[in-house]
């Protein structure tokens, strides 16, 4: 049982996992430091909170800051603390949860808490791709502490009190807090991509307790699948109507219609998230035109191509996915890439990393083109020619380099609009239609929209024992 004071980070902690569940590690443990009057203050746990317990029955590891010790510093024991409840969820094969709430770096230990810090993000570095790490801001991230989220696999922010910065709004050149507040849960869940859900704090730990359902405890946890109580031959009636918010297609999809969609607020013409599929964990990237609100009402509408801030979105999701044994669905729908002076500053690199993801990615993957898939655009999202194992087309879609009509007009370019148009109709046929792309075995199959669901879970179940090997080497570097 737990032995954690009754301060607000324990009070966290016992509602993060299941109830009773808790077992405190290293409660005795304070400074060491003497220098600057450090033995007149009281320490207790050196101002963080580490333990073990589970989620759902699964053990997890979590470590909650106590801003009431010392503001939360971090100091040397405070460090080290964090750095073994990572060594025991390194041998055990489990996930580390932080709970974070940390005014920095512990002046009065200088180089002793500097060495230490340091060491954290050993650690986490060493444990990304063998166990998932995830991180829930409730107060302040700042300085070095705003590394510790980037070093992790998922981050929510509270919505008011929470604050991460690496320098403060204020120390921002020609920027101070008033105007820009680059601190605040909005700007960074919208501009860093680093945060996957800003909410209230009961909120944000139940989408913790969510996401720890979902994923494996480790790379090498075959056993995490619940049981499927949908139809896995269940019709799918409206997801045509769903091309524009694939993250309504999504839940229609998934086991009981849910859905878990990761950054939400950050590359919104992409939606990366999980689902289940006859009960197994599926990673899902899906392009998207439009957002609806719970209430059917239509929030926001972009043009159909894929942005730099989509694309990286979208190449990080594939890698965690493929680090983890998650299998990876794709709905392809879209035009082309964004044309912005702001999205060309990245969009080569972010397309490369996009196309090295699904390329170097081994686990299954399926394709299921819902709309139009044109040129680049179309290839870098998991096609046939980038390793997707299997590819589905809905029978209304569009697989092709362009545009029809724009496809004739360069062709054809001074000709009136009556050769334009036979033109244009007549490249529609030969190489934009499905049936010409299905002809040549880019597209595998081609499918009614409403048995998308049967069709993609048979795939998954098909590829289930999928082996497949790689160039020997120590790393990629895009």
């Amino acid at each position: 049982m737990s032995n954690a004071t009754q301060s607000l980070a324990g009070t966290r902690i016992t509602s993060l996992l299941d109830a009773n569940s808790f077992v405190e590690i290293g409660q005795s443990v304070t400074a060491r430091s003497t220098d600057f009057n450090m033995t007149e203050n009281k320490a207790p746990s050196d101002g963080v909170i580490t333990g073990y317990g589970v989620i759902d029955d699964k053990l997890v590891y979590v470590y909650s800051q106590d801003a009431s010790v010392l503001n939360g510093t971090v100091g040397e024991m405070h460090a080290r603390k964090i750095t073994r409840l990572y060594d025991l969820a390194m041998k055990t094969g489990a996930p580390v949860i932080g709970l974070v709430d940390c005014a920095g770096i512990r002046l009065q230990e200088a180089t002793d808490a500097l060495e230490a810090f340091g060491e954290i993000y050993l650690k986490q570095t060493l444990a990304s791709g063998v166990i998932p790490q995830i991180t829930a801001i409730f107060g302040t991230c700042g300085g070095g502490m705003a590394v510790i989220p980037s070093l992790t696999d998922f981050t929510f922010i509270e919505e008011k009190k929470g604050k991460m910065f690496v320098n403060t709004p204020n120390a921002l050149e020609g920027n101070h807090i008033e105007k820009c507040d680059t601190s605040s849960a909005k700007f960074q869940s919208e501009e860093t991509g680093l945060i996957d859900g800003v909410g209230t704090e009961e909120e944000i730990l139940g989408k913790i307790r969510s996401l720890v359902s979902l994923l494996p405890s480790n790379n090498q946890d075959s056993d995490s699948y619940t049981e499927c109580t949908d139809d896995l031959n269940r019709i799918c009636e409206d997801i045509e109507n769903c091309t524009g918010d694939t993250a309504i297609a999504l839940s229609q999809i998934a086991d009981n219609g849910e859905f878990f969609e990761t950054k939400s607020d950050y590359g919104k013409d992409m939606v990366t998230g999980f689902i289940r599929l006859n009960g197994a964990t599926v990673g899902a990237v899906a392009n998207r035109s439009e957002i609806y609100d719970e209430e059917g009402k239509k929030t926001e509408e972009f043009d159909g191509t894929i942005s730099s801030r989509g694309a990286r979105k979208a190449a990080d999701f594939v890698k965690f996915c493929d680090a983890f044994d998650i299998p990876v669905l794709t709905l392809t729908n879209t035009t082309g890439l964004k044309a912005t002076l702001c999205n060309e500053k990245m969009m080569a690199k972010s397309l490369g990393a996009l196309a090295s993801a699904f390329a170097e990615a081994t686990v299954p993957k399926v394709n299921v083109i819902i709309g139009k898939a044109y040129g680049t655009a179309y290839i870098v999202m998991n096609s046939k020619a980038l390793g997707a194992d299997m590819v589905y087309a809905w029978d209304s879609a569009e697989i092709g380099m362009m545009d029809a009509s724009l496809a004739a007009k360069i062709m054809y370019s001074g000709s009136d609009s009556t050769v334009l148009g036979e033109k244009a109709a007549q490249y529609r046929d030969l190489q934009n239609s499905v049936e010409s792309a299905a002809a040549r075995g880019y597209v595998d199959t081609i499918i009614s929209p409403a048995d998308t669901r049967k069709y993609v879970i048979g795939a998954f179940e098909m590829l289930f024992t999928k082996r497949e090997d790689r160039p020997s080497k120590k790393h990629g570097t895009v």
